[in-house]
């Protein structure tokens, strides 16, 4: 099941209501000369089939999601550190943090994402893409 993504992208699945997560898409989409990633919020009907399909507990998994027709799904701090390494130089160097272990990453992940609406803020709904930007968005 490809959930509508071609084989040469990757799905970024992600909070739809979270500041951070909204300017890390905003930061993604302009450093993405490549063109290979697309976008869906969590909360829409790709992020829910996906959630549904893959049986993520969303209690536990508050997170980036990354999916790959062929690969699967990455999430936290690996699918983070994957996303940042196709992005080009500087940020791609961050694939080096992959040598720490998860259980390490994904604490600090937790972190930050237990408290980013506290410190970035929320949206009462997700964002709406731009007509130029649409292709690149699943619902």
């Amino acid at each position: 099941m490809n959930f509508g993504v071609p084989n040469n992208k990757s799905l970024i699945l992600f909070d739809g209501v979270c500041n951070l997560c909204n300017n890390s898409v905003q930061y993604v989409i302009k450093h993405d000369t490549s063109n290979k990633f697309m976008f869906a919020p969590l909360q829409g009907i790709t992020g829910k089939s996906i959630v549904e399909h893959y049986n993520i507990n969303t209690a536990k998994i508050d997170s980036i999601i990354l999916y790959n027709p062929e690969k699967g799904i990455v999430y936290k701090s690996t699918a983070a550190l994957k996303v940042a390494s196709k992005l080009g130089f500087p940020i791609n160097i961050l694939i080096v943090f992959l040598v720490i272990p998860a259980f390490i990453r994904n604490w600090v992940y937790d972190f930050i994402a237990k408290n980013r609406y506290k410190w970035y803020g929320k949206k009462e709904a997700c964002m709406i893409p731009t007509p130029e930007l649409r292709s690149k968005f699943l619902g």
